[in-house]
């Protein structure tokens, strides 16, 4: 058996979502929520306008791109947008993991609009040059958290396109640079990059979106916590702080609190700083450590926030899927059981592995702390199936 590491993670919350709160968070920073009111008072609906306000200045959002709070987390917000948005043109869908698989089945299933889609096994980006980006609406994810691979860039995207981008950016916001001039519609939720807590998500629309929203009537029935138009014009009031259904006060109080810290520590680059350092942590670990691999295939594609490991150690890949389930199991329930890393188990369609956070909430050096911990778990996991052969 190995050595015991001494050292543990300060905070052991590596989950994917909801992501670990920012560095020094307590209740403390939401006394000042608007508990009781309304969100529709003058209160509640400044500090709507404010989470808009300040979402656009961190995040750098262009000054004609339209910034709205809306139901159902970033799951709701994509799809508001392919509920009232699309039918006019052909839809092209990239998948290359969980999530964007939803959105091919959204628009197969669903709204049954026959989708071209380009989809590719985990770890694996699909062929972006075959995506006809600038005839067709397009729909993907910039970074897939259950893969743990992300787009390096938005320049397979058409600059001259006549249709509309959707892009599913949760994992990515505040990580990663988006390419605003190549994206029509961005959604993310608050319990990501950001650590906030879950309720509603963020739908941000440019001038062309608000065009096909202006211009297009959906041929099939739109649900009222979709609905974006009324009387073939943008409902402007969600962009404003109206939003559709009642948010948490209290999670709108969480989600200043963290846009704030952000300022603080000096905005959009330093949160990517954080972001790229924590990543590089765990992905020079995995450099040095021979049981362990990205499920990532390009480091092109490696993503900085949920990146994504596998069990590559000869002796257990020898005994099979089983063992290989077995030993990323045992890990995860020794982890959590030392309370050293809680949920790092990988997502529930993806292949067996680990799934560790690495957005800007956490700190660097409790990853550093972890790494020891892991090399530790697997040891005693490979030894239970060891004892059990």
């Amino acid at each position: 058996m190995s050595n015991r590491p001494k050292t543990r993670p300060r905070v052991p919350t590596f989950s994917s979502g909801p992501c670990a709160k920012r560095p020094g968070w307590n209740l403390e920073a939401l006394s000042d929520a608007a508990l009781g009111r309304s969100h529709r008072s003058p209160l509640g609906k400044g500090k709507l306008k404010e989470a808009i306000d300040l979402t656009r200045k961190v995040l750098r959002v262009p000054a004609d791109y339209r910034i709205g709070i809306v139901p159902g987390s970033d799951t709701g917000a994509v799809e508001m947008a392919m509920w009232t948005m699309l039918g006019p043109k052909t839809v092209e869908v990239a998948a290359w993991e969980a999530f964007g698989a939803e959105w091919v089945t959204d628009a197969l299933k669903e709204l049954k609009i026959s989708p071209v889609v380009h989809q590719a096994p985990y770890g694996v980006l699909p062929d972006l040059s075959k995506i006809d980006t600038k005839r067709n609406d397009v729909i993907f994810t910039w970074n897939g958290t259950a893969a743990g691979v992300k787009v390096p860039n938005g320049d397979w995207i058409a600059a001259d396109r006549e249709g509309i981008t959707i892009c599913d950016a949760t994992s990515a916001a505040f990580a990663q640079p988006l390419a605003w001039d190549k994206l029509d519609v961005v959604t993310f939720s608050w319990q990501k990059v950001m650590g906030g807590e879950a309720a509603h998500g963020i739908l941000i629309l440019s001038p062309r979106a608000v065009t096909r929203i202006e211009s297009h009537t959906p041929a099939w029935p739109v649900p009222k916590v979709f609905r974006l138009a009324k009387g073939g014009k943008l409902i402007e009031g969600i962009f404003k702080g109206d939003t559709i259904n009642t948010p948490s006060m209290l999670a709108v109080e969480d989600y200043l609190d963290t846009l704030r810290w952000a300022e603080s520590i000096g905005g959009l680059d330093a949160l990517h700083a954080r972001s790229d350092a924590n990543a590089r942590v765990i992905h020079d670990w995995v450099a040095r450590t021979p049981w362990v691999a990205n499920l990532a295939a390009d480091p092109v594609t490696y993503s900085n926030t949920g990146v994504c490991l596998v069990i590559a150690d000869p002796d257990v890949l020898a005994r099979g899927d089983a063992a290989v389930a077995a030993v990323a199991k045992d890990i995860v329930e020794i982890l959590e059981r030392e309370d050293v890393a809680l949920d790092i188990g990988a997502y529930r369609d993806a292949p067996a592995g680990l799934r560790i956070w690495c957005g800007g909430t956490i700190e660097r050096s409790d990853l550093e702390a972890l790494t020891p911990w892991l090399d530790w778990a697997f040891a005693e996991a490979k030894a239970k199936l060891a004892q059990a052969a």
